[in-house]
């Protein structure tokens, strides 16, 4: 009888193996292609792969979090009621932002030797306000608002370390806007996973995304400490050198006599960096601003006008794919992009952005809004890794993460100031296209030749342009 059941469990073991190699091969063969991927050029043995990956979980998680949230205080009433919550939405989150954001720099320049662990925090954090946030989201109601603002408070404390991060995990082949490029693709790449998961889990309850978000961030957390060592070691590493000039560099002397009379030494702010990273962050502002206008004006717009024939549904959505393919475009153009200039790069996408903005306002369509939305995504990845660069590049180590801080919060408040002129302007096509025109003309008013002077003049760091 042990013989025959020997005999019968033999070949049923091994086709339950063979099955099991088969459901398993598909997943692991996308976990190596994945892997060959975020640790090819060297990323592997300098840990810039691991980095890739915890920011592509960072970026799913953060995505599960903003489905749930725009299912709740978006879609789920009719517009004139969206519009209302969305204000509330910005008014309780964003403003209390503005004046946190600033500590979260000066506050992780305390902790040089602690990044591992301020990420891993930040990912915890967010875990446990999920959890937090899934028994409010249902209604509503305003105790969700607190919560959503320290989700986004520890979101951008995670981006801030791992800005900071990047060039410590920087390979000998590849230079910062690639690197800087091949994280922000990671990261695209998990939304948009994380996007269709998200909407399927909210056809559970509207619970079931922020339970997603909590595994996703507690898989975070354990990822963030499993970063190299080297993140919480400034060993061997040059400090870089201030790249001021004319009035900034007299700023420096004055400010350093100024110390050593007070015998208490300052560190440098961002006004003795030099030109490139200032007039970088004014033209990243416009861009940024242009973004948060196009997320709430093209909603409004879309529900009540959907582009030609399309139900709003369908049009909101084909402005969302035309916007997210433009942002991984310009993340992938960055990725493979070979100029040592991110001054340039600036300067060109700011100018063909204001060129669609305005040519969108003459011939205003449906083709153009979905142009409008694909120039937009591009250009503001291509203006943000060209912005990360030239800080990594110029801003000293000691007040590198302040100047992430700083910057972060300039960009987070323009993003705010051009989603609050989407919501109250008109639902008028042409009218919003020219005033998206208008402040992308003070931008590039402000920073394009200041940005064309400073790459003429040369930088001090070519390598890690």
């Amino acid at each position: 009888m042990g013989a025959i059941r020997s005999a019968e469990g033999g070949p049923l073991r091994r086709t339950a193996r063979g099955v099991g190699r088969a459901l398993r091969s598909p997943v692991t063969g996308a976990a190596r292609g994945i892997r060959k991927a975020t640790h090819a050029h060297g990323a592997g043995e300098s840990g810039l792969g691991k980095l890739i990956e915890l920011h592509a979980v960072n970026s799913a998680g953060d995505m599960l979090i903003t489905v749930a949230l725009a299912s709740t205080v978006f879609f789920s009433v009719p517009t004139d009621q969206a519009r209302g919550r969305v204000a509330l939405y910005l008014a309780i989150t964003m403003a209390p932002f503005t004046l946190l954001a600033p500590v979260i720099g000066p506050l992780l320049d305390r902790l040089p030797h602690g990044r591992r662990a301020a990420m891993a925090a930040a990912m915890l954090s967010r875990a446990l306000l999920a959890l937090m946030m899934s028994g409010a989201v249902a209604t509503g109601g305003l105790e969700l608002y607190p919560a959503a603002l320290g989700v986004l408070v520890a979101s951008k404390a995670y981006g801030v370390v791992r800005s900071a991060v990047v060039p410590r995990l920087l390979p000998p082949r590849i230079s910062l806007v690639k690197a800087n490029s091949r994280v922000t693709l990671g990261g695209l790449l998990a939304t948009g996973v994380a996007a269709p998961l998200g909407a399927g889990l909210h056809q559970l309850g509207p619970a079931y995304p922020l339970y997603g978000a909590c595994a996703v961030f507690v898989s975070g957390t354990f990822l963030s400490l499993s970063l190299p060592h080297k993140v919480d070691s400034a060993k061997g590493e040059a400090r870089a050198k201030l790249a001021a000039d004319g009035p900034h560099r007299h700023h420096l002397t004055t400010q350093r006599h100024r110390n050593r009379r007070n015998k208490r030494p300052r560190p440098p702010g961002l006004r003795t960096v030099g030109r490139s990273v200032l007039h970088g962050l004014q033209a990243n502002s416009a861009l940024r601003m242009l973004s948060g206008f196009l997320t709430f004006f093209l909603a409004f717009l879309l529900r009540v006008h959907p582009l030609g024939g399309l139900s709003p549904e369908f049009s909101l959505g084909l402005v969302a794919v035309a916007a997210g393919v433009g942002n991984a475009l310009g993340t992938a153009i960055g990725a493979l992009l070979r100029s040592r200039g991110p001054e340039k790069t600036i300067a060109l996408v700011l100018t063909v952005t204001l060129g669609t903005a305005v040519v969108s306002a003459v011939l205003y369509s449906a083709l153009m809004v979905v142009v409008i939305a694909a120039v937009a995504g591009i250009s503001q990845a291509l203006g943000k890794q060209s912005l990360d660069s030239l800080i990594q590049r110029d801003v000293p180590e000691e007040v590198r993460t302040s100047a992430f801080a700083r910057s972060e919060t300039l960009l987070q408040m323009s993003w705010v100031a051009g989603g609050a002129i989407g919501i109250l302007l008109p639902l008028n096509g042409v009218v919003g296209m020219a005033v998206a025109s208008a402040f992308l003309t003070l931008g590039a008013a402000t920073a394009v030749r200041g940005l064309l002077t400073a790459a003429r003049r040369g930088s001090p760091h070519p390598r890690v342009a």
